[in-house]
């Protein structure tokens, strides 16, 4: 069937904020989407509240909504705009449980729009565990003994049937939020009331317990015709146990019979049939018990998901292109492969003559109360995949490129009782420990019995494991070209084999390179090489025919940032695909380097060439010497490609933009001390200690609070505000190894400071200011954690023209070309009996940073695009950049944290970066663009009830105003003591409550009986004072009540409430429309 004419309108909506189980892999999907529809003639309308994704370009839909992705405003948005149509498989959960919102509420039968790509009922049918379980009963196929219940006493009723363990799986939840593995009746109390809470329609399936089963997933796409194709099968190398996100997953399955293999192939299009899911992707999930063999259906996605974004990178079929083209009524047999240029078509299966390995990325350092062991609910933040000949080179290549500091099967102990541990507990190194117990000489079959992961895997790993400890006693001289040859091909690296050689990786690479041992890339051809591929995605092996072509024109080449990770995400990518665009734009060759398999810069027509491969330095090398560019931009990607611009440029690869060595004199302290001092810019007192001795006496000179912290890290890892000198001892005790090559960093605390953001493009010789960003929580909380605004809504025009001179001053010193972020403090000081602005500047960075993709999105210029464009020579005056652009209306960017996948974190926020997302959110006044800012975030602001207050002593005189208002909008005051009388002493009521420690009935009891609506707490940064008030914010995060931990947020929240229920939409073509 050729395409639909009776639709002429689309809207797509998105994900929202990148969380835990739902990361930028939709922005992917979403941006395929878009481009998918548009070239079929249709007009697309985007909903998405993140604005740091490609999707929400607005060159990319007809309309877009940088709003938050809830039924309620996205009722304005069709009430405005009218469409035909919503896809709404595209943005992952989210946007499915928004779909289900407003077909429920009834608002797509009162503006006529249909649901294209999955029907209510199908999308019903497949997430509701007990019609799901149902229709497979029907279809005669086998699930998991398991019960429905919707409370605590159904709960306990399933489970005497089943017996312990039992996993629980919450229903219309993402990334088994809520759910769990329970072994014990205690564990299994706490389990279910955190999912009855998780779930929107509270109801869960407990389930017998699969663990230790294979765990299998197939990518199906289906077409109206009833045409179905298996894009690939996955197979988790971790048992059934661990969440499918958290596991090392491998494509195409190594360890399934020919037989199995078809009988989950029959069954995936069975279950297609049976749910309804007529036109798209999906995901099925299997489990097969080892012992014999029986399968059984665990669940499926009726949508794009984060399996299917890695289906496409593994198999270079876009799945959420032609799933939107399927959506509109072409069928498979219409549709071209773009990668065979056409020569086959959409409905040829895919056919891979590789190896695909996906590993799991964990940041649990930034949360070291979180408990690190996997369960059915995900906990890692980013991915890693890489491709090779073998399972063995692309598992090893997956291993050197999740940048934790391995070069392959790293030894982690040779402790008996500890690998015994840790291969029976899985924890995020659980694979690292098995390499270990095979070097302590453990069998294939008791580490089996240990971890269930399938024998054949075990013996891959331990071929490897064998070979370090014989390479142990070898020499790098006595290797000849045939055994070296052996060793690449089984994916060591040449760090890894100088480590086992004891020598180093300089020496190994010049003695491959004498034998001429190097490697060559084969590409991504969907069809094991029977017809030609017009489009180069590349993958290294070694091997012997290569397949790479290189051209003679001019390149460019990006280096993305590898794995997501807290602190470095989505907002990097944005710029590298910016970059890649921008150069392609001008007539270069473009090539991508990157490893990533969620993000847009992998997806093959981003740039004329991708390279799939990790980012080190041996592979980047490798590549650079193959394609010869004429610049190599690594300033975009975060810290994983700036980590290499040192040893590139000495191995003269042409880095282009600002020079490395001025990128260190900005990182590096004492340089940008005496920088600093050149141009007479104030920064917070500091110093640079190499002992334990030397801190603690120049934290005598400075004086306390001081920020200290470990010197080159990105997202303020393992920084801390010490107040004393025992605070002091501690930090230096327990959280770094101080030393000569790792100093530690003092800086004086600036006390209720505020802090500024500025993004600048320099061209090398004039400067542009991209936007100032006044940031709402004060100086003290990293800036990726606190909200911003632009323009900004305090601060004098005197100030911000005083922090453009020195933004300016400070480009010029560093000669950069390109992109500069500059992180400023603000403190009042009283000359002559007025008030005084005293500027600091806290950190410079001349390269990209988080905050790029909300300034273009908030001023319509795209900074990563214009200053990748002066990398190459452009002058700003030849692009047509001259004045600085101040919007009329305010976009404030919020950032959005995982504490609800860790119960026991700490929520209130610090130095140390935690969040995993943004949004964003506009609107004519500073309050009503950060109420949606709140909404995009998820965070519920009350409209009623009772708020509970308990502030520090140096806040309480601002939060007499916050009490104020919150009595003039209707709210009543619960508070702690102290809090309560300052209150009552300013002619307020307010109710006194007993804190945690004080004895009953105290805050928390309130909180569990659902009393109150709303928590604001504020401490002193003191250790012990966070330690007191940490009850308090943990029992408001497990009974769901939002808490503001710092006072600049309680006045914001405020001052946004009284736009509640006044909400309007604006789309970002028609804002962009009112600037100069």
């Amino acid at each position: 069937m050729p395409k639909r004419t009776d639709i002429k309108s689309i809207l797509i909506i998105g994900a929202g904020p990148i969380i835990i189980g739902q990361a930028c892999e939709f922005d992917y999907s979403g941006a395929q989407a878009c481009k998918a529809l548009r070239e079929e003639g249709y007009k697309v309308i985007l909903v998405n509240s993140n604005p740091a994704t490609i999707m929400t370009d607005p060159e990319m839909a007809d309309v877009t909504f940088i709003e938050p992705v809830n039924w309620r405003v996205v009722e304005r948005i069709i009430e405005k705009e009218r469409p035909d149509a919503i896809l709404p498989t595209m943005g992952g959960q989210t946007a499915l449980n928004c779909a289900l919102d407003l077909y429920n509420n009834g608002v797509l039968d009162r503006y006529g729009v249909e649901l294209i790509g999955a029907s209510p009922e199908a999308i019903d049918k497949a997430e509701d565990r007990s019609k799901f379980k149902e229709a497979m009963t029907a279809i005669g196929l086998e699930s998991a003994r398991s019960g429905i219940a919707r409370s605590m006493e159904a709960a306990w009723e399933v489970q005497r049937q089943m017996g312990f363990p039992v996993i629980i799986r919450p229903s219309f939840t993402l990334g088994g939020t809520g759910g769990g593995i329970a072994y014990n009746g205690e564990e299994f109390e706490v389990i279910c009331r955190r999912g009855l809470e998780a779930s929107p329609t509270n109801e869960l399936l407990i389930e017998e317990s699969l663990i230790g089963w294979k765990e299998f997933e197939m990518e199906v796409v289906r077409d109206r015709a009833d045409n179905c194709i298996i894009i690939c099968s996955i197979e988790n190398l971790d048992p059934m146990g661990i969440h499918t996100g958290d596991s090392i997953t491998v494509a195409p399955a190594q360890t399934l019979t020919d037989k199995e293999y078809q009988i989950m192939r029959d069954a995936s299009i069975a279950i297609l049939r049976e749910i309804g899911v007529d036109t798209g992707g999906s995901n099925v999930q299997f489990a097969i018990n080892p012992k014999d063999g029986r399968i059984i259906v665990i669940e499926m996605n009726p949508r794009v998901s984060r399996s299917s974004a890695l289906a496409s990178k593994a198999t270079g079929f876009p799945i959420a292109k032609v799933a939107a083209k399927l959506a509109v009524g072409f069928t498979l047999d219409e549709l071209k492969n773009d990668i065979t240029g056409g020569a086959t078509p959409a409905s040829f299966e895919p056919t891979i003559d590789y190896v695909v390995t996906k590993v799991p990325r964990f940041t649990f350092e930034k949360f070291p109360l979180a408990d690190p062991h996997l369960t059915t609910q995900m906990k890692s933040v980013g991915e890693v995949m890489a491709i090779g000949r073998t399972f063995q080179e692309s598992f090893q290549k997956a291993l050197r490129g999740l940048e934790v500091g391995v070069d392959g099967m790293n030894e982690k102990t040779t402790d008996l009782e500890v690998i015994r541990e840790e291969l029976g507990e899985p924890g995020p190194e659980r694979i690292w420990y098995i390499g270990d117990a095979f070097a302590q000489g453990f069998t294939i079959e008791e580490v089996y019995n240990l971890t269930h992961i399938d024998p054949w895997f075990l013996a891959q790993i331990k071929e490897i494991v064998d070979i370090e400890l014989w390479l142990d006693k070898q020499k790098l001289a006595d290797l000849d070209r045939d055994m070296l040859f052996r060793l690449k091909q089984k994916g060591f690296s040449d760090r890894r084999l100088a480590w086992l050689l004891k020598t180093t990786d300089v020496e190994v690479r010049n003695r491959r390179r004498e034998l001429n041992i190097r490697p060559v890339y084969k590409r991504v051809d969907t069809c094991a090489g029977e017809f030609a591929t017009s489009t180069a995605y590349m993958y290294s092996s070694y091997d012997e025919e290569c397949e790479a072509n290189p051209t003679d024109r001019q390149k460019i080449m990006v280096l993305g940032g590898g794995p997501n990770r807290i602190g470095q995400g989505i907002e990097f990518d944005y710029c590298c695909v910016h970059a890649a665009m921008a150069m392609r734009e001008d007539g270069y060759e473009t090539i991508m380097v990157n490893c990533n398999p969620e993000t847009v810069s992998t997806d093959y027509d981003i740039s004329d060439r991708l390279y799939f491969e990790p980012l080190t330095l041996e592979d980047v090398l490798e590549i650079v010497d193959l394609e010869k560019p004429i610049g190599v931009i690594v300033q975009y990607g975060g810290q994983t490609p700036l980590k290499l611009a040192l040893d590139l440029e000495k191995n003269g690869v042409p880095i282009i933009g600002t020079s490395p060595d001025m990128i260190d004199a900005a990182e590096d302290r004492e340089r940008f001390q005496q920088l600093l001092q050149k141009l007479d810019l104030r920064q917070p007192p500091n110093r640079t200690a190499r002992t334990e001795e030397e801190a603690l006496e120049m934290a005598q000179e400075i004086g306390y609070p001081l920020v200290v912290r470990p010197s080159y890290v990105l997202g303020g890892r393992a920084m801390e505000i010490v107040h004393e000198q025992s605070g002091l001892e501690r930090y230096m005790r327990e959280a770094v190894k101080v030393s000569n090559d790792s100093p530690v960093l003092l800086d004086r605390f600036l006390n209720d400071a505020i802090e500024v953001d500025v993004d600048c493009i320099s061209d090398g010789t004039r400067t542009f200011i991209g936007g100032v960003m006044e940031h709402i929580e004060q100086a003290g909380v990293h800036s990726g954690d606190s909200a911003c605004s632009l323009p900004v809504y305090s601060l004098s025009r005197e100030t911000v023209d005083e922090l453009k001179r020195q933004t300016t001053l400070m480009a010029h010193a560093l000669n950069v070309v390109g992109l500069m972020n500059v992180q400023f403090a603000i403190q009042k000081e009283e000359v002559n009996g007025e008030m005084k602005d005293k500027v600091f500047v806290l950190e410079v960075n001349p390269r990209a940073s988080r905050t790029v993709p909300f300034v273009s999105k908030a001023t319509g210029l795209q900074l990563a695009k214009i200053a990748a464009r002066c990398m190459v020579g452009k002058t700003l005056d030849s692009q047509g950049i001259f004045s600085e652009t101040i919007p009329p209306y305010y976009s404030v960017k919020e950032a959005v944290f995982p504490f609800i996948k860790f119960p026991g974190v700490d929520t209130i926020l610090g130095p140390e970066m935690k969040s995993t997302g943004e949004v964003m959110g506009v609107g004519k006044t500073f309050g009503e663009a950060y109420v949606k800012s709140q909404m995009g975030a998820g965070v519920t602001l009350p409209r009623s009830g009772k708020v509970f207050l308990s502030i520090k002593d140096s806040d309480k005189p601002r939060a007499v105003k916050v009490a104020r208002e919150l009595i003039r909008l209707g709210f009543s005051i619960v508070a702690t003591r102290g809090t309560a009388e300052t209150i009552r002493q300013a002619g307020m009521e307010a109710e006194t409550i007993n804190k945690m420690a004080e004895g009953r009935p105290h805050v928390g009891d309130l909180l569990k009986n659902g009393e109150i609506v709303l928590v604001i707490n504020t401490v002193e940064e003191r250790r012990n004072a966070i330690a007191d008030s940490r009850a308090i914010r943990t029992s408001s995060l497990a009974a769901r009540v939002n808490t503001i931990t710092t006072i600049a947020g309680a006045e914001a929240s405020v001052q946004g409430m009284s736009y509640l229920d006044d909400i309007h939409v604006y789309d970002l073509q028609s804002l962009h429309k009112t600037l100069n």
